[in-house]
């Protein structure tokens, strides 16, 4: 059955206005594959995927107008228009994560460089439900990826185990978790998952019914007993199989918990009733006991484990924990994420965690309130990119010159200026995860103390300021005698007046700047400097340094706020050895009218 047949047979479970925004949300796609028959495919399978899951209406819809090719359709669709701003704002942010390239191979080996790519991911993610989204289109992906080459294969592989099989562990999305583990394993070990899989004596229908079997008759015997309990099971999936092996060093012979099964009841006293009557009941593997009630885990996991053998001598793992602590164990400090991949839990995650289990776990169509899903998932932290696409982690509130000083201490000191995304920005400019940043250096180490002054205070981050810190210490100068570093690079719009284009010229190679190297300058029109007038430098975002006498009026009646776009410049002949200085000072072009700007 073809994935739009399927998804046709799925649209019953929703209203007739439902039905009706979802068959309008399917013809605009289909109105765009006339030249690719798989287009219309993928955002069906994709729509099936999450329907069988049993996730909410809004998010559907998000699902099949997430189409890559609908980012090129001619005109745009007005998806919030047609469906509200909550879908809109979905595809926006599925559409993001589709555009994010920063994972390589090489971070294989940088586990740090991976969560933080991962935290990243989740930090810029507006709506907990658009990686519900992205993670069934990369198991979409992985079901087709046979038709692609071998290398793209393993690179969508690999990267499937190192961001987004994790990212759906930790959104507590087991049942997404286990498929887009095994697939990705598939491709990446084939001959490894062929030897488990053929290793394995039943198959997995069999394996299912083993383990409905044993919670049947658990279940009878508890109610006999009057013990209250919520029985479930799985059976180990070939990954995780894989992954024990290897943890433990064992051949696949020396497996004991092929299948699992967990047991929540109310009360602990419950949980040793349980515990008795399993090992009463059924033979146990005495070398398999672990009681994690009596001595908890590092991180607070608690639990009872234990591994029986049935009648038909399938080994079955047994989890044994109160609902609290099965809360505490999958939402709370001790996740299961945090124990299995040594990461950190926050409030913010366990929040949108809850949230989103409760929409899947109830099924509900229409969530109360739209607002909780749009929470920061990570929300104490950025991520930003150097230029080679290295993510650096950064405390909210972050500058340029934080990054800088994130980077290496010297890079900090010697710190002039940045680019955010190709454009120059202010050193106190806020970074926003996902921004890409270029420092500007100088030879001179000499960091500027409005960095950690107030009411200036450049920097945010403790160690950096410490840095600054540190650095006047050790150099103790006169803080009033520093030459003034532009804390502002604002656009052309906040040039002084009458700079006629026409006439403008690169005159990098006839007039330095202080401090700077590379910069693009230009002479100001409206005052035509000469050679033996003291001059001075306006920094502008798009143009680089246009340069004016230090007399001119456009220069002189610059407001407070634009004179700290102000840089000191020196004609590189004759005038370079003896800049126009005022007699007041040493602070050459940058003190005019017997007034010196604050540095």
């Amino acid at each position: 059955m073809s994935p739009i047949s399927s998804l046709e047979e799925l649209l019953h479970r929703y209203s007739s206005d439902e039905q009706a925004q979802l068959r309008q949300a399917l013809a605009i796609i289909n109105g765009l594959v006339a030249d690719s028959a798989d287009t219309f495919t993928n955002s069906a399978e994709v729509a099936a995927i999450l329907i069988e899951f049993n996730v909410d209406f809004r998010t559907i819809l998000a699902a099949i107008l997430s189409n890559s090719r609908l980012m090129y359709a001619e005109p745009p669709p007005d998806i919030a228009a047609l469906f509200g701003n909550t879908v809109a704002g979905l595809v926006k942010d599925v559409n993001w994560l589709s555009s994010v390239n920063i994972y390589t191979l090489e971070m294989v080996n940088q586990p740090n460089q991976i969560e933080m790519l991962r935290e990243m991911l989740l930090s810029m993610t507006n709506d907990v439900r658009a990686f519900l989204i992205k993670l069934a289109y990369r198991i979409q992906r992985l079901r087709h990826l046979t038709q692609k080459s071998v290398d793209v294969q393993r690179f969508i592989a690999q990267e499937t185990l190192d961001i987004y099989a994790p990212i759906a562990n930790r959104l507590g999305v087991h049942q997404f978790k286990w498929e887009l583990e095994d697939m990705a394993f598939r491709y990446l070990e084939p001959e490894t998952y062929r030897k488990i899989a053929q290793s394995l004596s039943i198959n997995r229908e069999s394996r299912e019914l083993a383990i409905k079997g044993f919670v049947f008759t658990l279940q009878q015997m508890l109610t006999k007993e009057n013990i209250h309990c919520h029985c479930y099971g799985r059976p180990k999936h070939i990954y995780s199989i894989f992954k024990k092996m290897q943890n433990k060093k064992l051949n696949f012979d020396q497996l004991y918990d092929l299948l699992a099964v967990r047991v929540l009841v109310d009360n602990l006293t419950d949980c040793y009733t349980v515990l008795g009557m399993v090992h009463h009941h059924w033979k146990m593997i005495p070398k398999e006991f672990d009681d994690y009630i009596a001595n908890p885990k590092e991180n607070g996991y608690e639990s009872l484990h234990t591994i029986i053998l049935d009648k038909n001598f399938n080994r079955i793992e047994v989890q044994i924990r109160t609902h609290a602590m099965h809360e505490y164990a999958e939402l709370g400090v001790a996740a299961h994420w945090s124990y299995k991949e040594g990461g950190r839990q926050s409030a913010t995650i366990e929040k949108s965690i809850a949230i989103l289990r409760q929409l899947l776990e109830n099924k509900l169509n229409d969530f109360p309130s739209e607002e909780p899903f749009h929470s920061e998932l990570v929300s104490d932290s950025i991520y930003v990119l150097t230029p080679e696409d290295f993510i650096i982690a950064l405390i909210k509130g972050a500058t340029p010159l934080d990054f800088a000083y994130a980077l290496r201490t010297e890079i900090g000191h010697r710190c002039r200026g940045a680019k955010v995304n190709g454009r120059i920005v202010p050193l106190t400019y806020r970074l926003n995860s996902g921004d890409k940043v270029e420092i500007l250096t100088t030879k001179k180490i000499a960091p500027n103390h409005n960095w950690i002054a107030q009411p200036f205070a450049y920097l945010k981050t403790p160690l950096a300021i410490q840095e600054v810190r540190n650095w006047f210490q050790m150099h103790p100068i006169s803080i009033a005698k520093q030459i003034p570093v532009s804390p502002s690079l604002e656009s052309t719009k906040d040039l002084p007046v009458n700079v006629n284009s026409n006439k403008i010229r690169d005159y990098s190679k006839e007039i330095s700047v202080t401090d700077l190297s590379n910069i693009q300058v230009e002479i100001a029109q409206c005052c035509l400097p000469v050679t033996d007038k003291g001059i001075i430098g306006f920094i502008s975002a798009q143009r680089g340094v246009i340069v004016h006498q230090c007399d001119c009026n456009n220069i002189l009646s610059l407001s407070p706020s634009k004179q700290s776009q102000l840089v000191s410049v020196a004609w590189e002949n004759g005038n370079s050895e003896n800049p126009a200085k005022c007699n007041e000072c040493d602070l050459n072009a940058l003190c005019f009218n017997k007034k010196i700007f604050p540095p």
